[in-house]
């Protein structure tokens, strides 16, 4: 029975096989049909606009170049070595010391504090702003390696456009990197795993300036302005006791940095933006318990732009800190030149606030009085040259009926 039961079950299993080509073959029109049917009902494509095509094109043109930027680039390199070989060699003939010549740089001595870059803004930038991006985490990267005193250096949100144009575009560099943590995860992952590393055996050793900040602990009171820069509507959030070592860098913060303090990780929010998300980074801090600070920029000098900082900008101003105890000198050597700062004298007020646009805003108007005066100034000057113009015109004028008229006796003569 069992033999014979599995035939007649192997027969009609056959006989289904056989009957299921035609079924396929017979719902085969119908299938072409409905697929004819909806190509004939599909939209066609939206042409694209002339500021498209010639983005395309632009970014195409890009894209072939890739090869000969990297030839162009290896040439530029190739050049500057024999060109300090030849002046080292010169240097030499010159009776110059080799020892000192061929010195090595001392390596910069890891320190107990992290900088952590909030790279989790992607959705907030455009392609080109993302690139100015990875070129700013590049130059945070060298800095860090290049002073006397080194940070643990975080980059969090290591992931999307960021991370594909890393192993893309820029090679992989970031794959030769040493003493930078990538994160994927948000700042406060990335500040969970600093905390781990900066206190233990290799967390580093105090510098002199963080031992003074350490000594002076006590006296460092986080006071709060009168005016805040950036009021958020609602009450503010409990700070997470948790995360009490974490601080975000925000112009648009209520608090002044004073000092950095040992086992303390600082994050530096990686957006570009042309400041487009006003606020977003002390949000972002606020609602989530996190304390926030701003540079004290507004205490040493004046600015005629905003107090907004590039990344990279923010993380040299930090670890020069750490070598020489000194805001002033540290925002003098960082912050560029196109920023028309102005250094503010011992015992001189700052006119100019203390965040974000509001310094900016500060600014023009501690000189509101004295561009009124040069306005008023500049429109008499208008006033009287227009009148010089209009005189020299009627100068001309009558030298021009003069002429006419001796032209006119002569013809008569």
């Amino acid at each position: 029975m069992e033999i014979a039961e599995a035939s007649t079950t192997s027969g009609q299993t056959a006989q289904a096989d056989q009957q299921q080509p035609q079924e396929t073959t017979t719902a085969t029109p119908a299938a072409d049909q409905t697929s004819t049917a909806g190509a004939e009902n599909a939209e066609p494509a939206a042409p694209m606009s002339k500021n498209a095509l010639k983005r395309l094109r632009r970014a195409q043109e890009w894209e072939d170049g890739r090869e000969d930027r990297k030839r162009r680039r290896r040439e530029k390199r190739v050049a500057s070595k024999a060109r300090r070989r030849e002046e080292r060699a010169e240097l030499l003939a010159q009776g110059a010391d080799p020892a000192v010549l061929f010195a090595k740089r001392t390596p910069a001595r890891l320190v107990p504090v992290s900088l952590i870059l909030d790279c989790d803004f992607e959705a907030y930038m455009t392609d080109k702003e993302r690139v100015s991006l990875s070129s700013q985490v590049t130059r945070c990267y060298s800095e860090n390696r290049n002073f006397k005193y080194k940070a643990h250096l975080w980059i969090s949100g290591w992931r999307g456009k960021l991370r594909e144009r890393f192993e893309t575009a820029m090679e992989n560099q970031h794959a030769h990197w040493k003493g930078v943590s990538l994160e994927e995860g948000d700042f406060l992952a990335a500040a969970a795993r600093a905390r781990e590393g900066m206190r233990s055996a290799e967390g580093g050793e105090m510098a002199d300036s963080l031992q003074r900040s350490a000594d002076a602990a006590a006296a460092n009171r986080w006071e709060k302005d009168e005016r805040e820069p950036f009021p958020l509507p609602g009450p503010v959030p409990e700070l997470d006791a948790e995360y009490a070592d974490v601080v975000y860098l925000t112009s648009e913060s209520p608090y002044t940095l004073e000092r950095l303090e040992p086992n303390t990780s600082y994050v530096i929010g990686g957006l570009v933006d042309k400041n487009r998300e006003k606020g977003l980074c002390y949000r972002r801090a606020v609602e989530r318990g996190i304390r926030t600070a701003r540079l004290p920029i507004g205490q040493y000098m004046k600015l005629r732009t905003r107090q907004i900082l590039a990344t990279n900008h923010v993380v040299e101003i930090m670890l020069r800190w750490l070598e020489c105890e000194d805001w002033a000198e540290a925002f003098m050597r960082v912050i560029p030149k196109r920023k028309g700062f102005e250094m503010i004298a011992d015992g001189d007020e700052d006119k100019t606030g203390n965040g974000g646009e509001d310094g900016d805003q500060g600014d023009r108007g501690g000189d509101g009085e004295e561009n009124k005066e040069d306005r008023e100034k500049n429109g008499e000057d208008r006033g009287e040259n227009g009148e010089d113009r209009k005189k020299n015109k009627e100068d001309r004028e009558q030298n021009g009926e003069d002429e006419a008229k001796g032209s006119n006796n002569q013809d008569s003569k």
